[in-house]
């Protein structure tokens, strides 16, 4: 099985970026290819691992946007390979058999079409709550089959993303894996949370994004209006709503979640390809029903 890598960076974070590239190469197997994607900044610094290649884009596409770019430089929908890891520049795999164990799980069962790593802090080896992919969180080193992913830590085989599409630019940054997994899980495809394949990320909150309250009610609007069937979305979003009440977010925060909320409905989605009944079912099934 022929890997690849998608990295996206804004040129920041340069010794991050070196020293995942090296975790890389340390892969056991074949050597996994790369691309960089310069997300409006040019990559720099990486001449001297010749399995790198790069792509400057003048303007940052956001998060989606820049890792399609990075699946397209892998041939229409990625399919010069036969799976891509897509990972954060200021990642670290620890381990140098992760990229076996992914060519393992997906040669094991054909119908897994995602594996999310489990993301840990490389000083205490922590993994935070919020990175794992399920309702019960509490045990990050139980793995299961799950209902979504870790955008920065994973691994999609890509006849999923030349059947059901890529990840949708106009999110920018929010809920873009979730709208590729309910795609997927749409189309019959699985997901799986593997405790055993690790990448290192500091500890960081999400809140350290500018935009991120607003964008993150204006995408699970989107989400819901382009993924689920029609009696569900005012049960979705108005579930989301009371818990995002319930949290008692300050006021600047709360300010700019209900305008992005504003804005969800307001704005254009994108294409509208609503779930099969039997997809909600798997999901409750799997512990996330799409109503939270």
């Amino acid at each position: 099985m022929k890997l690849g890598a998608v990295i996206i960076t804004m040129g920041n974070r340069p010794d991050d970026l070196r020293a995942l590239l090296q975790s890389v190469a340390k892969q056991d197997g074949d050597p996994v290819e790369v691309v960089v994607v310069g997300n409006g900044a040019p990559v720099t610094g990486v001449d001297d691992f010749p399995f790198v290649r790069t792509v400057d884009l003048p303007e940052n596409l956001g998060i989606p946007g820049g890792r399609n770019v990075g699946i397209e430089a892998f041939g229409p929908g990625g399919t010069d390979v036969d799976a891509l890891l897509f990972l954060d520049d200021d990642g670290l795999l620890p381990n140098s058999d992760t990229a076996a164990l992914v060519r393992e799980a997906f040669a094991a069962d054909p119908r897994l079409g995602i594996i999310s790593f489990r993301i840990a802090d490389p000083e205490t080896g922590e993994t935070q709550r919020r990175h794992v992919p399920r309702l019960r969180a509490s045990d990050p080193m139980r793995s299961s089959r799950v209902t979504t992913f870790l955008g920065g830590a994973n691994a999609v085989r890509t006849t999923v993303l030349a059947q059901v599409g890529g990840l949708p630019d106009a999110f920018f940054y929010a809920h873009e894996e979730t709208d590729l997994a309910w795609r997927a899980l749409d189309a019959g495809w699985l997901i799986d949370y593997r405790s055993d394949m690790v990448l290192f990320h500091p500890t960081t909150p999400p809140s350290r994004h500018a935009t991120y309250h607003h964008n993150v009610a204006r995408n699970r609007v989107w989400l819901a209006r382009r993924n689920l069937p029609a009696p569900l979305v005012p049960v979705y979003l108005g579930v989301w709503l009371l818990l995002t009440l319930a949290r008692r977010p300050s006021g600047p925060a709360l300010k700019a979640w209900l305008s992005g909320f504003r804005e969800g409905w307001r704005t254009p989605c994108g294409p509208r390809r609503p779930m099969k009944w039997r997809t909600v079912w798997r999901l409750t099934r799997l512990g996330r029903p799409p109503v939270i």
